[in-house]
């Protein structure tokens, strides 16, 4: 590939070691240009960079190595490099990680070629065993999708020779095909659902903003069951009308399957996928096609933001609210604001949706920064669930158990009319504690400080920070007594045990992310409740996610006081939209639903405003306490974060740090800490934090940059900048 760089230029690669800056090397024969994707000699290795730029020349031209080749892959666009070095800048993060974000696909120095893919053919096995079962219900579950021998193989859990054995009869179908083929192509022209009038409004005005070609963000607040997905549907058919791009961002990978048949319907067929559950091959494939303009519309999760869309037109961000768009370790990023950074480089159009919209996207609204849409009522017959409280102080219920008599009495109604329950309850597991009753002491991790939480479906102790887990132990570890381990408080586990005891003729399904051990069995439990499959349904936050559970009139919360304990500055809005989240599951189809919270606190002002409906009350009193705080949206924050294999290391660079913040007082920022982290260590080392606290228009960035420059940091030490922290463990 030619390009201004002629053979021999100087010229600058940025590759994704983490090195800072890019490297100078010679262009290759026939040359190169800004933003090619190139093979590049490091040391005895050969690395896969992007031509940034011409060469700094300052390093001797005659030591120079020379570019090994230029791949085979679009050129890194002009816009794409800009979001990585504006990113880079806003997060302070090094721009070769940025560029990592940027890369991960497998392969993408493979020169095209041809593979043997399998799929699911018409015709039946001349016998059954359960490993052939297995392959068959892997190439069934995925919609169609093609897969490669090792592939199928290991999302199976059989030999390759199972696989070859359903060859002859036409169950597997074995295909020769490109590596890297197009998408089919999506049909924008195809009708959608009908839309009420609410939503008809709704979607001209987005329609209109995507045609218009240039950079917006829109806030689309609709009622949980108002039909948010059906109106921006209608934003991303306007975008494929126009040959440009479109991505819909997700915020749990559960709910892509449900989604994806959406998708289908309205346009005639799949979108692409990027997320943790897509096969490698497919994540190369879907790599190279999106930089073709192959690829229409992508589906996934956060890190599809960077993908290398030729011509990207609209992002969407569903469940904007969610806190998964926090990306909490590694390159620590919010999507949903690179979402908006992104659309403003590419003259993009941004749909933030939500029923429960962040405090941020609201004050944005409000602001006069973002459009705001909204969808006041449920679509078709189906109405809002009415809200109560159940007051925890007037219940009569027995120690170690918490389903209060109220909350039983309308469960058992929902039962003899043959309707669904939910039980929520946002804690995973049996129980958060165990203690031994002979010591007192609670098992914790060896590794954190942290409890570690009993699963005993799983028979298992494990630590929710690092993973490890342990068989649960018959005697106490420090007192080595026997028979005296006992859990304390519930999780989702245990509240399916006093179901069960409760009502014993109920059908009860648990859903918990770490009782599925992939993404398909989750979907097809989800696809069984939804179909009848169980009476009751207890799940923690999983269960909020945007599910349409048509036979579910009536949910339960537990613990309605769960979220509000602790001084997280945003507990009361996430308890606000977890609460609203969940409530609105029930009363989707055609009876009313109800939404029954059991609290201790049943006049706290965030049960109240949950209980009125009155949201933008909620709100403007939430907003008005930040402003008088000076705290995000209304003031901005950075979290440091300092760990180490001992403590007082960590310790000593805090205070240097806190005791030399000449840079942050030059711009009338504040220094709290050092402190020990609210888990203070996790995976054996040790975790400080500052937190830093600035005015709105304050150039923050730049003074941490300086703040830390003087900071030489030994090898077992690190440091990390999280700009707009959201959790504070």
């Amino acid at each position: 590939m030619s390009g201004p760089f002629a053979e021999g230029d100087r010229v600058g690669v940025l590759t994704t070691q983490p090195l800072g800056k890019p490297l100078d090397y010679l262009a290759p024969a026939g040359g190169c240009g800004i933003g090619d994707f190139v093979e590049v000699p490091l040391g005895p290795r050969r690395v896969v960079g992007v031509v940034w730029g011409p060469g700094e020349g300052d390093f001797d031209a005659a030591k120079l190595r020379a570019v090994a080749r230029v791949l085979d892959a679009a050129p890194m666009r002009e816009e794409m490099r800009q979001f990585l070095t504006r990113a880079a800048d806003y997060t302070l993060t090094p721009l070769p990680a940025m560029l990592r974000l940027a890369t991960r696909a497998p392969g993408l120095g493979d020169p095209p070629s041809m593979q043997k893919i399998y799929r699911r053919g018409t015709g039946a096995p001349d016998r059954m065993t359960p490993a052939r079962a297995r392959v068959l219900d892997v190439l069934e579950s995925y919609g169609g999708l093609a897969f490669t021998l090792g592939e199928v193989s290991a999302q199976a859990g059989v030999s390759t020779s199972v696989i070859k054995g359903l060859l002859p009869s036409g169950a597997v179908l074995e295909e020769d095909m490109p590596r890297d083929r197009p998408y089919p192509r999506l049909d924008p022209a195809r009708p959608g659902k009908a839309l009420s009038p609410d939503q008809a409004a709704a979607a001209d005005r987005l329609r209109a903003a995507v045609t218009a070609g240039d950079y917006g963000t829109t806030l689309l607040k609709g009622v949980t069951g108002s039909g948010k997905t059906e109106v921006y549907l209608e934003a991303v058919a306007a975008c494929l009308s126009k040959g440009r791009q479109a991505l819909v961002l997700l915020p749990e990978i559960a709910l892509t399957a449900e989604f994806l048949s959406r998708v289908e319907g309205r346009f005639g067929a799949r979108p692409a996928e990027w997320h943790s559950g897509v096969t490698m091959a497919e994540r190369r494939r879907l790599w190279r096609m999106v930089g073709q303009g192959a690829a229409q519309l992508v589906v996934g999760a956060r890190s599809a933001l960077f993908l290398p869309f030729r011509d990207l037109g609209l992002i969407v961000v569903d469940e904007e609210h969610d806190s998964s768009y926090k990306q909490e370790d590694g390159v620590l990023y919010n999507a949903r604001d690179m979402a908006v950074l992104r659309a403003s480089l590419c003259s993009a159009q941004v749909v933030l949706a939500s029923a429960t919209p962040s405090l941020e996207s609201w004050a944005n609204a409000e602001a006069g920064k973002y459009a705001r849409l909204d969808l006041s009522a449920r679509f078709g017959a189906a109405e809002l669930p009415r809200m109560d409280t159940i007051d925890m102080r007037a219940e009569d219920v027995p120690a170690g158990r918490w389903i209060s008599p109220s909350l039983r009495a309308a469960v058992a109604d929902r039962l003899g009319a043959g309707r669904q329950s939910l039980l929520f309850l946002n804690r995973r597991g049996y129980a958060p504690v165990t203690v031994c009753r002979a010591c007192g002491q609670m098992i914790g991790c060896d590794h954190c400080d942290a409890r570690m939480v009993e699963h005993r479906f799983q028979k298992r102790l494990v630590c929710h920070q690092c993973g490890e887990s342990k068989p649960i132990p018959e005697a106490c570890p420090s007192c080595k007594v026997e028979g005296k381990l006992a859990p304390v408080g519930p999780g989702v586990e245990r509240l399916a045990e006093e179901a069960a005891e409760l009502f014993p003729e109920a059908r009860i399904a648990v859903l918990s992310s770490d009782l599925f051990a992939s993404a398909r069995e989750l979907k097809a439990q989800i696809e069984a409740i939804a179909g009848g499959a169980a009476d009751i349904v207890i799940g923690t936050q999983l269960v909020a996610k945007g599910h349409n559970f048509p036979l579910l009139t009536l949910v339960g919360v537990i613990d309605a006081d769960l979220g509000l304990q602790g001084s997280d500055l945003r507990a009361a809005e996430r308890t606000f939209q977890l609460m609203r989240q969940v409530a609105g599951r029930a009363g989707r189809g055609e009876e009313k639903g109800l939404a029954l919270m059991q609290t201790y606190q049943p006049e706290h002002p965030v049960i109240r405003a949950i209980l009125t409906g009155d949201e933008e009350g909620f709100w403007r009193a939430e907003a008005a306490e930040r402003r008088a705080a000076g705290v995000p949206p209304y003031g901005r924050m950075a979290g440091i974060i300092i760990s180490a294999p001992e403590a007082k290391a960590a310790f000593d660079l805090g205070n240097r740090l806190a005791r030399n913040d000449g840079p942050l007082r030059s711009i009338g920022a504040q220094v709290f800490g050092p402190a020990p982290a609210p888990i203070a260590r996790i995976r054996g080392r040790h975790r400080v934090r500052l937190l830093i606290k600035a005015g709105k228009g304050t150039p923050l960035q730049a003074a941490i940059r300086a703040w830390l420059a003087p900071v030489k940091l030994p090898s077992n030490l690190r440091l990390t900048v999280d700009i707009d922290p959201q959790s504070f463990f």
